[in-house]
């Protein structure tokens, strides 16, 4: 079965397609503003970019964990993924609070998808 890496980095790749699953690294902000509602559309954005180059969409979303610095701000994350996430395709999703890469980053999402 083929595999297909896409915009591959020194550490890792930003996504894979093995079959026609996707798998998307963990995804955090271009620009890390100080907000995690901000923070959460770039990364919506990035992960729409990123299914589009594997073949897929945010419909065909299987999987998504989230990581937030401060789980204090749930609800502000979870307004933007509502008005971003297909309504009648909803993933199965956790959300937990962690320490990440740095602290200028409040929200990491990771994804997997059908193709």
């Amino acid at each position: 079965m083929t595999i297909t890496r896409i915009e591959p980095g020194p550490r890792f790749c930003q996504a894979v397609v093995h079959g026609n699953t996707v798998y998307l690294a963990g995804q955090v902000a271009d620009n890390p503003v100080p907000s995690v509602g901000k923070q959460t559309a770039q990364i919506l954005k990035r992960i729409d970019k990123l299914l589009k180059a594997a073949g897929s969409n945010k419909s065909k979303l299987l999987s998504v964990n989230i990581w937030m610095s401060d789980i204090r701000y749930f609800n502000e994350m979870n307004a933007e993924w509502e008005k971003w996430m297909s309504k009648d395709n909803k993933p199965v999703r956790a959300t937990v609070e962690s320490r990440l890469a740095g602290p200028q980053y409040l929200v990491e999402i990771m994804c997997v998808a059908a193709k």
